[in-house]
């Protein structure tokens, strides 16, 4: 259950922080379309600050009125060809992450990690935790992303870009069952016009609280999969927030340095040429689908286009390092 009496005294916290911080009474001639706006911003940078032996306490997640999925019907992860669910971390709603952040609820899933809002408990503001599937799935991979981030945090603390880069909040390592998960925690960012397009900053919290007391209320559909716990949520979109920050990068996971000559493909497979056709038509070209392998492999990309528009140039072949892997000498 949610502590009002507590929430009340957050508030009360927050309000006189704010003077503290030389927050002010706008005066009468003070347009209230500027002060808004403002007071939104300075209310969500207080709330990020430390609270000191103020910390939130864990929220009870034990309302049983959820639907069940059937265990024959395919969800969230589990319908990517090579889904193996002993890779991923066990996650669950309401469990509280080392001794700091609760769980509260699925916000996305992709083939080598799954992101989950949760409340940061000693710092009473609200993050996105990104847990990659076990370690020896995700090989070199697994510190790609992390390794980015560190350089990226030692570029210029006035650099132009800064702002527009998603921040590092806190990384570490959970125990699996079979494995440890490398976990990034972020803030959270909201998805604008459709899933995986423009990722924006938020300065409104209140789109999280919303989540939490559907959560807590009415909790998301999920498939409880088998006896070890393993269970399998439905992602949730946060609300509209009234307040949209700036659009941010992040998922760095198969990003390289600028500065380095590369010769192998650097997009995951979905964004791979010609992406143009996802971008406007809402839909994949190709596939990529090697019937032989099950799975997605290069030749199999490149027979899909071909078949569609024809074989390459001579003058674009003879430009290709990987020629004599794919074409005869007469570009067949």
């Amino acid at each position: 259950m949610v502590d009002l009496q507590q929430d009340v005294q957050y508030k009360t916290s927050d309000n006189a922080m704010l003077g503290r911080l030389g927050g002010r009474q706008p005066s009468t001639t003070t347009s209230p379309d500027v002060i808004k706006p403002a007071m939104t911003m300075l209310s969500s940078l207080v709330r990020s600050l430390p609270q000191f032996g103020r910390k939130w306490k864990p929220l009870e997640f034990s309302n049983p009125n959820f639907v069940r999925i059937p265990e024959y019907h395919k969800i969230e992860e589990e319908t990517f060809p090579d889904y193996v669910a002993s890779r991923y971390y066990l996650t669950r709603i309401g469990e509280v992450i080392k001794d700091r952040y609760q769980v509260v609820g699925k916000l996305g899933f992709g083939s080598t990690s799954t992101a989950w809002l949760a409340r940061d408990m000693n710092y009473r503001r609200y993050v996105m935790l990104k847990i990659s599937i076990q370690a020896s799935s995700m090989g070199k991979q697994m510190d790609d992303e992390l390794k980015m981030y560190r350089r990226m945090e030692q570029s210029p603390k006035g650099h132009l870009g800064r702002d527009s880069v998603r921040t590092l909040l806190d990384t570490f390592y959970v125990d699996g069952p079979e494995d440890k998960h490398q976990c990034l925690v972020h803030p959270p960012l909201f998805e604008n016009i459709k899933a995986a397009n423009i990722m924006l900053g938020i300065n409104d919290d209140s789109v999280f609280t919303e989540l939490e007391e559907r959560e807590l209320e009415k909790p998301v559909p999920r498939k409880e999969v088998d006896s070890n716990g393993r269970t399998i949520y439905m992602s949730q979109d946060l609300g509209i927030p009234s307040g949209i920050g700036v659009p941010v990068l992040c998922d760095f996971g198969s990003a390289v340095l600028g500065d380095q000559h590369h010769s192998k493909d650097i997009q995951p497979n979905i964004y791979r040429s010609p992406e143009v056709w996802d971008i406007y038509e809402g839909g994949s070209l190709f596939t990529g689908q090697d019937p032989e392998f099950q799975k997605y492999r290069s030749r199999a990309h490149l027979a899909e286009m071909i078949n569609l528009l024809g074989p390459p140039p001579t003058s674009l072949l003879a430009q290709a390092a990987l020629r004599d892997k794919f074409f005869s000498a007469d570009g067949k």
